[in-house]
């Protein structure tokens, strides 16, 4: 049985609609007010809402608006009204509202509407986050732009950008709606037929080529000389400059090459740093939602401290904090003190002061490049593009430096 939730601002009307559903064996709470509808929302999340548009504070409409904007609005929500016209209803659904009741509701009629939405909602996959509305930001409205420009071409779209990009998100993006969509795994290997089959109208999607085997990559070449045919959209992405990614790491040219139909780079989330209070407001909710962590906010000195923050794996390093954040705060609140709690517990990076001072310069100096490329190598799983970009040095420059200190390069095994 399910729990609902019924906001009218009639106490007759949310009396009579709780016997009714409480009799069919559902838990009902009431609110009297888009304020109090809010504050049950908080609490938890229910199976489902009955909303009557006209209330005296804020209207059902506008109710639905916020929960939509701020991704709580991940349960169905049945709206009622005596009084709407067939605009109201269209715009309702256009929100997110998944029926219409019109008043005086009928028996049969209410308790079919919520037999049918309940079931389409067990149905329903879990929600993912997602960046199609999130972020005002330049670099993300333009990469946005981007992907929706190239949506509609069918050529392999070659994502690219830093480690921890969460790149599905954006590669998410050109997915057209209802479309299937399979992430390239061993599979590629084993039975690449298959997997395009699977694929079939939609995306296939190669989170990390460099993880590709080279019997993946033989499946993943088989796949693109069949993709037009089964009309499969392919998509991948590296954190590898390309050029590394032959050299270092062995991977089939003339199959990058295949992929790079259109090349796109991903900003990095120190781009786009005045998105994050957004982004990672919405990571909470699906937490809270899923009923992975308690009811939880963030303050407004957390969501600055986070935005304030270095990520040095991106989106993927936001998603840790605010998971952490989240299951070990101790108040409905998450603070500031817990946010720089959270990133207090990551280690921090290698510091000069542990470079003994009573030697030469030219010791000290060399001493104080290792300890910084070591730590630049390792916290990009050693990509040299990727440590050459934060550096500021040319790549053969840096190889050379490299070669000079002393530091091996670890490849990848495949």
């Amino acid at each position: 049985m399910a729990n609902i939730l019924v906001v009218d601002d009639e106490v007759g009307i949310r009396e009579l609609l709780s016997e009714i559903l409480s009799d069919e064996g559902h838990t009902v709470r009431g609110a009297e007010s888009a304020a109090a509808a809010r504050e049950a929302r908080g609490r938890e999340r229910p199976d489902l809402v009955l909303l009557d548009i006209w209330m005296p504070d804020t209207d059902g409409i506008s109710l639905l608006k916020e929960w939509a904007a701020s991704g709580q609005l991940t349960m169905p929500v049945v709206m009622m009204s005596g009084h709407a016209t067939i605009d109201t209803a269209v715009e309702a659904t256009r929100i997110g509202a998944t029926d219409f009741l019109e008043k005086p509701i009928a028996l049969q009629k209410l308790l079919a509407t919520v037999k049918r939405v309940l079931r389409q909602q067990e149905a329903q996959p879990a929600a993912r986050l997602t960046l199609a509305s999130v972020g005002r930001s330049g670099p993300l409205v333009d990469v946005r732009k981007r992907l929706a420009q190239v949506a509609a071409t069918g050529l392999p779209l070659l994502l690219r950008g830093g480690v921890g990009m969460m790149p599905e998100l954006f590669a998410r993006l050109v997915q057209q709606p209802s479309t299937p969509w399979v992430t390239a795994s061993a599979a590629l290997a084993e039975s690449p037929q298959d997997v395009l089959t699977q694929a079939g109208g939609g995306v296939l999607f190669v989170e990390e080529l460099a993880a590709l085997s080279r019997a993946a990559q033989r499946g993943l070449t088989l796949a693109l000389e069949r993709a037009e045919r089964s009309k499969v959209r392919v998509v991948s992405f590296t954190a590898e400059d390309p050029e590394a990614l032959v050299a270092e790491r062995g991977f089939d040219a003339d199959l990058l090459a295949r992929l790079s139909g259109v090349v796109l780079r991903l900003p990095a989330l120190r781009e786009f740093a005045e998105d994050i209070p957004e982004i990672a407001a919405l990571m909470l909710a699906q937490l809270v939602e899923a009923r992975v962590a308690p009811p939880r906010r963030f303050s407004t000195a957390a969501l600055n401290a986070l935005r304030q923050a270095a990520w040095p794996r991106n989106l993927e390093s936001l998603a840790q904090a605010v998971r952490s954040a989240a299951l070990t705060a101790l108040d409905d609140e998450i603070g500031a003190q817990d946010v720089e709690r959270v990133l207090g517990s990551v280690p921090p990076p290698a510091e000069a002061s542990g470079i003994p001072l009573d030697q030469p310069l030219r010791e000290a100096r060399e001493a104080f490049e290792r300890a910084y490329l070591e730590h630049h190598l390792a916290r990009e799983q050693g990509s040299i593009a990727r440590v050459a970009e934060r550096s500021g040095l040319e790549r053969t420059h840096l190889y050379r430096k490299l070669k000079q200190l002393g530091i091996g390069l670890a490849r990848k095994e495949e």
